[in-house]
């Protein structure tokens, strides 16, 4: 099996939280805590971060460079075909995650492909569908064959712009594998769209010391639990 390839999707112009892929945590940028975890992805082969091409956005290339990681840019509102350009003539599953994660969890990254690896023919897999893990642990894994599937057929601009609604629309000819949660999680916020989902992540990562790289998220889930103040910020804000 090819070892996967993990492609960042990030851009500094959100609209809810501006600028928030670089927002600092406890002395680093969170794009840097979620390359940093992403690191320690078993199995894993190269990670790069596909973002624009637009002036704003070379801060982000700055930072993945930064520590040793390849930034590719393109189009902000075609990020179909940024992925293409990111994964060149790469053939093998690419892991698809985005800049507003930056608690990913390493060993659900790895479990997520390996469920790909283990469904024959299959185009697409990620761990939301049904959703059961904590919001802000969102892992797709596609095949390179079906990004460039979808590529070559559809001009929809939403399709292009979110990338995987076009592989789950058509599961028999891209076959799906799930990975659920015994628990569902789903309820439980740890995405960053918000400048209260920031703060959460500060405080969080703060308790975590320098355990922060390296928590799974059931230590994360501990945390949050043994901290009445973390609790408080349960379930969806902003």
């Amino acid at each position: 099996m090819a070892e996967p390839m993990i492609v960042v999707q990030a851009r500094m112009s959100s609209s809810r939280r501006p600028g928030k892929v670089l927002a600092d945590v406890h002395g680093e940028p969170m794009l840097h805590l979620m390359l940093k975890r992403l690191d320690r992805v078993p199995g894993r082969g190269e990670i790069v971060v596909a973002t624009s091409d637009r002036d704003d956005d070379d801060p982000i290339q700055e930072a993945a460079n930064a520590l040793g990681v390849r930034a590719h840019r393109g189009s902000l509102m075609d990020a179909l075909d940024r992925y293409l350009g990111a994964i060149g003539d790469f053939d093998g599953p690419v892991v698809r995650v985005t800049a507003d994660c930056p608690l990913i969890d390493p060993d659900v990254v790895a479990a997520t492909v390996a469920k790909f690896n283990a469904t024959p023919g299959c185009g697409y897999a990620s761990n939301v569908h049904p959703r059961a893990f904590p919001m802000g642990l969102e892992t797709e894994v596609c095949g390179a064959w079906a990004l460039r599937a979808i590529a070559a057929e559809t001009d929809d601009a939403f399709d292009r712009e979110h990338i995987t609604p076009a592989l789950e629309r058509d599961p028999e000819r891209f076959k799906h594998a799930s990975l659920v949660n015994d628990e569902d999680l789903s309820e439980v916020r740890w995405t960053v769209d918000y400048e209260d989902d920031l703060l959460f992540v500060r405080e969080l990562v703060g308790r975590l010391g320098d355990r922060r790289h390296v928590a799974d998220w059931r230590e994360l889930m501990a945390t949050v639990h043994a901290e009445p103040s973390l609790a408080d910020f349960r379930g969806k804000r902003g």
